[in-house]
């Protein structure tokens, strides 16, 4: 025969919020009801397994970080090497007979590389959304256990479109600044970039035209930036489409 441990009390002022409910009769949410069932050492057991896969989704999302950003770091460096070596070509050759091949070629390869670089960093902006959602949910499903520690969390709690902001940013919304300052803005600045060069070295190499080639150049930098915001813009929108929260903010 084994005996329970207490389980946790709840302050004062949770105390007095439960007294209202209580007394018009108002039934607690599914969630609620299915954790006031549990016995303490269930409770334990839950929030235990709860810890587990916290901390799990935590080590998954700083590996998928990790990985990426040495990824970006990689291709920066590649740019660099890549646009040094151009330089110093340009003034073995004055910049004339072989160069423009040899630029092209060059620039080909930086945009191949940063093709795959881009795609690998709009796919971890969308796990890490999911690690974000996931881990809302079990912070939901602690309060769910105890609703005492509710003013103790500061990230966000329910997993839906705000509990995502909290969790980003818990004091005042950014969406925008989220995004401008992101490491995939980085990204798609440098390679829309290098689009736009080796549209232009093409281009140049064909007509001979500074202006055909600056004007081409530009405007693929441009059509091609406007189509990865958009490619990001819909993997964020289907994530969220396809997901069903668990728990909504008050005033979602």
């Amino acid at each position: 025969m084994t005996a329970d441990a207490p389980g946790p009390v709840p302050s004062s002022a949770d105390a007095a919020d439960e007294r209202p409910a209580a007394a018009s009769g108002a039934p607690p949410p599914p969630a609620e009801r299915d954790a006031a069932a549990l016995t303490d050492a269930q409770k334990s057991l839950r929030a235990q397994m709860l810890a587990t896969e916290h901390w799990s989704l935590l080590a998954s999302r700083s590996t998928t970080q990790s990985e990426v950003l040495t990824r970006i770091a990689i291709f920066l460096t590649l740019v660099s090497a890549g646009l040094v070596t151009l330089g110093v070509l340009g003034n073995a050759t004055g910049f004339r007979g072989w160069f423009g091949l040899a630029a092209i070629g060059v620039l080909v390869l930086l945009v191949l590389l940063g093709l795959v670089t881009q795609i690998r960093v709009f796919n971890t902006a969308t796990e890490d959304l999911a690690y974000v959602l996931a881990m809302n949910r079990l912070r939901g499903a602690y309060l769910d256990l105890d609703p005492g520690i509710a003013p103790y969390l500061l990230m966000g709690t329910t997993d839906d479109g705000p509990g995502i902001d909290r969790t980003y940013y818990p004091f005042a919304r950014r969406d925008r600044s989220q995004v401008i300052g992101s490491s995939m803005m980085v990204m798609l600045v440098v390679n829309t970039a290098l689009g736009g060069l080796l549209a232009g070295a093409v281009v140049f190499a064909v007509t001979a035209s500074p202006g055909w080639a600056l004007g081409v150049g530009a405007g693929v930098a441009v059509i091609a930036f406007v189509l990865w915001m958009m490619w990001g813009y819909r993997g964020y929108v289907h994530v969220m489409r396809v997901h069903v929260p668990l728990r909504r903010a008050p005033d979602a």
